[in-house]
């Protein structure tokens, strides 16, 4: 199982995340502070925003516009690794990941 470290406030939080879930889910399912995830993984809000480090970026598909577009209406501020958690599917490959949660997410 990829291990993903979630960082809300500051505190790392490891994880093991079984492949093929969403980030949202792995941190939902394990307890994680700061993923509000109002529409459950819908791709209908931006409750479950996260920003992925410069290190595993490269590695994610990139986002669709949908998630483009609700990422422009997350109430923290959009930086290069913004992404919606709930878009982002674990991976192998992505074992390791760190992963920012924003302070306020509605």
């Amino acid at each position: 199982m990829p291990k993903v470290l979630f960082v809300p406030d500051g505190t790392r939080t490891g994880v093991d995340a079984r492949e093929g879930d969403s980030l949202m889910l792995a941190a939902t399912q394990n307890g994680v502070e700061g993923i509000d995830a109002e529409c459950g993984g819908n791709t209908s809000c931006a409750t479950c925003h996260v920003w992925v480090s410069d290190e595993f970026a490269g590695r994610l598909d990139p986002p669709d516009e949908l998630e483009e577009d609700l990422l422009e209406l997350a109430v923290s501020e959009r930086r290069d690794g913004s992404r919606l958690s709930c878009q982002v599917v674990v991976r192998p490959e992505l074992d390791g990941l760190t992963v920012e949660i924003p302070a306020v997410q509605s």
